[in-house]
């Protein structure tokens, strides 16, 4: 595990700082090489002393990087009063801890002040104190300034390129995790989604075939041509609910699965069938229209539909009555669909959990831009009122 800091670096990292180390102490004795009267001799004792003393600061550069620039310019400073030629090979450790510091340095203020003084103070320790400056001593002056700031100007790039580099990996991992989360929001809509859809057909074929039995029961020995309608009828919801359950189903395919026939999704248009299964299971419903009916989009019209369906499973399984009423009201901009019976309202069943209707219905209601209030009525029973919106009329006289 890599640390900054004080902590531990792993194995290649002190590789690298060794090769770094070694190559900065072979230039430093490299730059010993030529003497001030521009001879070339082995490296005096002098020049092992800059060596070390410089080199053995790099180790440091990355923990304490302005003590090491200062250090390794301090070096080079010593360099002439030493009897060395100041060159930039010499002064190579310096130019490896400019680099760093630009490479690290909290503003890029701090780094150019840093870089900028060891170059300035390089040059005036290269200049000759005593005689003309010929025009070898100013190449080499020109040269032992710049290199620091060439060295800095590089590091600030490399840390400019690294930051980029963070920069676009940083958004890069944002934009997965924002698809992620995009992914699995979307999946639980539609978990929410199939549920309501299953909850609604399974809760509502289930009641009617349960009615149906208990009829074709009742009647087995009294009215056997009654029992036996009511037998037929029970073959024909249970043949709807595994039909509605396979196309519910269905949308859990993936999408290499070979899709099957897709029935239309139920709307108001079925309702009709929808009151007459009712009807066959017992319950009496009649239906009121206000206004002119229009259109309906899709998604509207089958929450329409649920809701209707919902709310008369409601009536067949909780109210103590055999009536109920649907009413459809058309305006201008919504349709107000509502049921109401009235029987005595739910009987609880001990050990059984509540059930998700209502609030199916109105998560149905508010997905489609509209509202839905249940409750009892002071009259006795219970009412279920769903807003939902119409598409805007067309001009010209359309209703």
């Amino acid at each position: 595990m890599t640390k900054t800091g004080g902590g531990p670096r792993p194995r290649g990292a002190w590789w690298r700082e060794g090769a770094v180390t070694a190559t900065a102490f072979v230039l430093c004795l490299l730059g010993g090489v030529v003497q001030v009267d521009d001879t070339l001799t082995a490296p005096p004792a002098a020049a092992y002393v800059i060596a070390v003393v410089s080199c053995a600061v790099l180790p440091l550069r990355r923990r304490a990087p302005l003590a090491a620039l200062a250090a390794t310019t301090a070096s080079g400073v010593l360099v002439a009063p030493l009897g060395l030629l100041l060159s930039p090979l010499i002064v190579a450790p310096a130019l490896i801890t400019a680099y760093s510091y630009a490479l690290t340095a909290r503003t890029e203020r701090r780094a150019a002040g840093a870089v900028l003084g060891t170059s300035v103070v390089l040059l005036v320790a290269s200049t000759p104190l005593f005689g003309g400056v010929s025009w070898q001593d100013a190449s080499r002056m020109g040269s032992v300034a710049a290199f620091p700031l060439m060295a800095g100007v590089l590091g600030h790039s490399v840390r400019n390129r690294r930051a980029y580099l963070a920069a676009v990996e940083e958004r890069a991992r944002r934009a997965e995790e924002s698809r992620d989360g995009e992914a699995r929001r979307r999946v639980a809509e539609e978990r929410v989604r199939i549920a309501r859809e299953l909850h609604d057909l399974v809760a509502h074929q289930i009641t009617l075939a349960n009615a149906q039995a208990t009829v074709a029961a009742h009647l087995f020995d009294i009215r056997p041509e009654q029992t036996r309608k009511s037998l037929r009828e029970l073959v024909e919801t249970t043949g709807h609910a595994l039909d509605e359950l396979r196309s519910t189903v269905g949308l859990l395919r993936q999408s290499g699965d070979t899709a099957g026939p897709d029935e239309p999704a139920p709307g108001l248009s079925r309702l009709p069938a929808l009151l007459a299964s009712f009807r066959g299971a017992g319950l009496e419903v009649s239906v009121e229209q206000e206004g002119t009916a229009r259109p309906l989009a899709p998604g509207v019209d089958l929450t329409a539909y649920r809701i209707v369906q919902e709310a008369l499973t409601n009536v067949t399984k909780h109210a103590a009555t055999g009536t109920a009423r649907v009413h459809l009201a058309w305006s201008r901009e919504r349709v107000t669909v509502t049921v109401a019976d009235d029987g005595e309202g739910a009987v609880a069943v001990p050990g059984r959990p509540p059930g998700h209707g209502l609030i199916g219905m109105r998560e149905r209601a508010t997905a489609a831009g509209g509202q839905l209030s249940a409750g009892r009525r002071p009259e006795g029973g219970f009412l279920v009122s769903a807003e939902l919106p119409l598409p805007p009329a067309r001009s010209g006289g359309a209703p």
